[in-house]
């Protein structure tokens, strides 16, 4: 199994609601830098509701050209638990697949998947790519194969 772990790029600050903040030009640079390493990947992809992590996902899905569509799913926000988000993907038959969120979630999600504990939660910047490995999507028994952040400041 390939898991996936993509953060957004820069947000806007402000906007009508967290849900609601937008990438900015930056953030898309960034974006576009992290997505290189996923040239000639096709995952599935789970994305979060939230305007700048659809963005991000819509990126990465026109520059791979990808078929399946994208899939929204409610728990990948940033205030999400990674335990219950672990277990939704456990229920999944997919043999590699993105994941596009939020900061604190996907850093906690990477550091359960690796560690087995959140006490450790992988260092996951604006636009960061995690790839995770392993037989099974289990807490601890992911190998952690890249952590890559993209060059733009």
């Amino acid at each position: 199994m390939k898991l996936w772990l993509l953060r957004h790029g820069q947000a806007q600050a402000e906007a009508r609601s967290d849900a609601a903040r937008e990438l900015t030009a930056h953030g898309r640079e960034e974006v576009r830098q992290s997505l290189e390493h996923l040239r000639g990947r096709a995952p599935a992809i789970l994305v979060s509701p939230y305007v700048r992590a659809q963005q991000t996902a819509a990126l990465v899905y026109e520059a791979l050209a990808l078929q399946a569509p994208l899939q929204t799913v409610p728990w990948l926000t940033p205030d999400s638990d990674p335990r219950d988000s672990l277990a939704r993907l456990q229920q999944l038959s997919v043999t590699e697949l993105l994941l596009v969120s939020h900061q604190p979630f996907i850093g906690a999600l990477g550091g359960l998947l690796v560690h087995g504990h959140r006490q450790q939660p992988l260092a996951m910047h604006t636009a960061s790519l995690a790839l995770l490995e392993g037989e099974d999507l289990i807490a601890g028994l992911m190998t952690l194969q890249l952590l890559a952040h993209p060059e733009l400041h």
